[in-house]
């Protein structure tokens, strides 16, 4: 079983705002977020959408987020 939960896409979101990454600009539903010491990246999720634990950990490669900050 995966460490990861599925959590919605706000939820994701507020916890990498917490984590120090900035929304840098956003267009629709595509916001792109930086933060000092990692490239940008894209978020591309409406809030209300769930992302299952696959793509939790995908974002986890690129944000530096952990379980525990969910």
């Amino acid at each position: 079983m995966s460490q990861w939960p599925s959590v919605r896409a706000a939820v994701l979101l507020r916890a990498l705002l917490r984590l120090g990454w900035q929304v840098k600009r956003q267009s629709g539903s595509h916001r792109v977020l930086a933060r000092d010491g990692f490239p940008d990246y894209v978020f591309s999720f409406h809030d209300s959408e769930e992302i299952g634990p696959r793509m939790l950990a995908r974002i986890a490669k690129h944000t530096g987020l952990l379980p525990s900050d969910l």
